[in-house]
């Protein structure tokens, strides 16, 4: 019962993650150190602690020199090593090809709707929330902006977590 309430409050974390990527590009700290305490939890119970760890750490260390490359962000480093604690110590290879893959076709859809995005013309009266930042959205994508690549570390991370609840 407590791998499958912390399985679903990860879960929500992740989602939590995306839509503040995509909405500011940020990740905040306080959702990477949540998803690491419940990774941690999580491979206790399963035993599976010292793997966990080891992949996370690799991870950490690969994502922070492609960070130094300038070609990912602080956050999306976090939240991708947190990703390797939350998901089973079995699955964290399937993570690390996953998120690329998820990755590249995420950059395929902003490059198709960079085809077709215009810069959002200027309003006078105030929008609600929502609508601001779909405004903010295609003036990134018009401008070629940064991915926000957290939407593809959730959405596998995720993905993963589906696809162990249908396993035999």
């Amino acid at each position: 019962m407590l791998v499958i309430a912390l399985e679903l409050a990860a879960g929500l974390l992740l989602v939590y993650a995306a839509l503040c990527d995509l909405a500011s590009r940020t990740i905040p700290d306080g959702v990477s150190i949540l998803l690491l305490l419940a990774g941690v939890v999580l491979q206790s119970a399963q035993g599976d602690l010292p793997v966990a760890f080891m992949a996370a750490g690799l991870t950490f260390v690969v994502c922070a020199a492609i960070w130094l490359l300038g070609l990912l962000g602080g956050g999306d480093v976090k939240l991708m090593a947190a990703s390797m604690l939350v998901v089973p110590a079995h699955k964290t290879l399937d993570l690390a090809v996953l998120v690329p893959l998820s990755g590249g076709v995420l950059a395929i859809v902003y490059l198709l709707l960079g085809c077709i995005a215009r810069p959002p013309g200027r309003r006078d009266r105030p929008l609600p929330f929502w609508r601001r930042a779909l405004r903010a959205e295609q003036w990134r994508i018009a401008r070629r902006g940064p991915l926000p690549y957290g939407v593809a570390i959730a959405a596998s991370a995720i993905a993963l977590f589906f696809t162990r609840v249908f396993e035999i």
